[in-house]
């Protein structure tokens, strides 16, 4: 009797351990490049979208983007707006939880919305939820927080009063800014609330690990609302901002997606994996922006010189392999309710031509041949397509103007760090991938009052008041007509130089399934599978 007492335990024993193996090698892995270190996981701080890819598989909105980057429900499962478009009544699902196990609630809303407008966390984006009532006044120390017009009619159900009607306003809510935090949460652990260990999340994922400038690991949240849907275990991502390192993992096989990878790699990229490489036009612009409160970037006569003398199609052809396209506009193409952008005066002008009128303003304004010599110093964030742009423009201007011509780079999150932070410079580079698709968002960024997107810190009332205007006018043509008049006189004016309108540059690994490029470029995990 012994003896079969022993085997039974010895079977039992094995039998326990071949499932705890068998489900140790179920869990799946999703391995994703992720193009740098975030600044920060504290959605109210984040600004771009290495940061958004992570926050957003952490935290779910009132709305989403789906797979094929359209808007539909996420915490909130469904709405009414009245008949004026200007309040919107949420009902939050009833399954909705935090990772902690306790409800989603409209106050968690209401809390983090009155969060990103007061003026104390300082958010970089506070100016998304503006067309919220008075959430501009009390961004500006002008209203109450309690003004907000934001309300939790019962535990589920948000009521969101907007100053006018606002088309994109779901697109809005969909937005990193958006996304709510736990008030418990917040109010027990002040600034650690970001920490493994302590973040408390609403999406499909919640933080487990985080090694600055290694790794971050997220891990299915079991509490998520749709959990039964998501079928990746655990999201490692790799903040990786060497491109070269970064195809190098995925030709490797150590990581399942790369994000951003060098163009002039496309051509050897496309014939080694095929539909592996995925290049995905999307609503974004790539631009140089002049500090306009230095000499002699002040000067729009030297702006202007500057911009004309870059050859936009060698940019495009040359140096991104045709996956981007030259731009004269601050505004990309494709926006369903713009139409054609306002493009710069001397977009029609042949590149020749361009550089005798450049050659002429430059010498108006006492620079090149017979005048002073022009000294430049174009600042980029770390990254080989960039630095090929720099030396590429670098090299025009010394040889139109005969400029000296210095670059600086540093990594992403330093270099939008310092430009959001006011740090003074001559000419740098950013990029400005759609928030939503309405051409005010592109626009916005050069008005006076937005201290942490207007770079060159453009001051031009006319342009500021037809900005103003544009958001009181309710007739969509009408509006369009404005936008247009604002962004001419922007590219008249070139505190911003746009070259290009962007494309996404993704590798997708032949082992992750329900990917789908689209123009918002969102690609959230909990809508991805892997297979061997």
């Amino acid at each position: 009797m012994n003896s079969i007492k022993t085997t039974t335990r010895a079977a039992l024993l094995l039998g326990s351990l071949l499932i705890g193996a068998s489900s140790a090698l179920a869990e799946t892995v999703l391995h994703r490049g992720n193009a740098g270190e975030p600044q920060t996981l504290d959605q109210a701080q984040t600004s771009i979208n290495i940061e958004a890819f992570i926050v957003k598989d952490l935290y779910e909105g009132l709305t989403i983007y789906d797979a094929a980057g359209k808007i539909v429900p996420g915490t909130a499962e469904s709405w009414t707006v009245s008949d004026d478009g200007t309040v919107y009544t949420f009902k939050l699902r009833a399954d909705a939880k935090w990772s902690d196990g306790t409800p989603v609630t409209a106050e968690d809303f209401v809390f983090s919305y009155q969060r990103v407008e007061d003026p104390k966390t300082a958010a970089k984006y506070a100016n998304i939820l503006y067309p919220i009532k008075n959430a501009e006044k009390i961004n500006k120390g002008e209203a109450r927080i309690e003004e907000l017009g934001v309300k939790a009619v019962d535990e589920k159900t948000l009521e969101i009063t907007l100053e006018r009607a606002t088309p994109f306003f779901l697109e809005l809510l969909a937005h990193q800014t958006a996304l709510p935090v736990s008030k418990a949460s917040v109010e027990k652990n002040g600034a650690d609330f970001v920490k493994p260990g302590v973040m408390v999340s609403n999406g499909a994922y919640k933080l487990e690990a985080h090694v600055p400038n290694d790794s971050l690991t997220v891990v299915k949240n079991t509490n998520f609302w749709d959990a039964a849907n998501t079928k990746i275990d655990k999201v490692i991502f790799y903040p990786v901002d060497d491109q070269a390192a970064s195809v190098r993992r995925f030709e490797a096989k150590e990581m399942d997606l790369a994000y951003n990878f060098s163009a002039d790699q496309l051509e050897r990229l496309r014939k080694a994996y095929g539909d592996e490489v995925r290049v995905s036009p999307t609503l974004a612009t790539y631009y140089y922006t002049f500090d306009t409160r230095e000499a002699p970037y002040d000067d729009v006569r030297v702006r202007r010189a500057l911009s004309m003398a870059v050859d936009r199609d060698f940019l495009a052809k040359e140096i991104y392999s045709g996956s981007q396209l030259p731009s004269y506009s601050m505004v990309p193409p494709g926006m369903a309710n713009y139409g054609e952008p306002a493009k710069a005066d001397f977009a029609s002008m042949s590149q020749l031509d361009r550089e005798d009128e450049a050659v002429k303003l430059m010498k108006e304004a006492g620079y090149g041949e017979g005048g002073k010599q022009l000294s430049v110093e174009i600042r980029y964030n770390t990254n080989p397509n960039h630095e090929r742009v720099a030396t590429a423009v670098a090299d025009m201007w010394k040889t139109t103007f005969g400029a000296k011509v210095s670059l600086v780079n540093l990594d992403v999150a330093s270099h939008y760090g310092y430009l959001q932070e006011g740090g003074k410079f001559n000419v740098a580079r950013a990029g400005w991938v759609a928030d939503y698709a309405d051409a005010e968002n592109f626009l916005n960024l050069s008005v006076s009052t937005n201290k942490t997107f207007n770079y060159s810190k453009f001051n031009n009332p006319e342009f500021d008041a037809l900005m103003k205007k544009s958001y009181e006018e309710k007739d969509e043509a009408a509006r369009s007509k404005i936008l247009h008049e604002a962004e001419t006189i922007l590219m008249k004016e070139q505190p911003v130089a746009p070259f290009l309108t962007q494309a996404d540059l993704w590798l997708v690994s032949k082992r992750v399934k329900g990917w789908e490029d689209n123009a918002a470029n969102e690609h959230l995990s909990r809508f991805l599978s892997v297979s061997e």
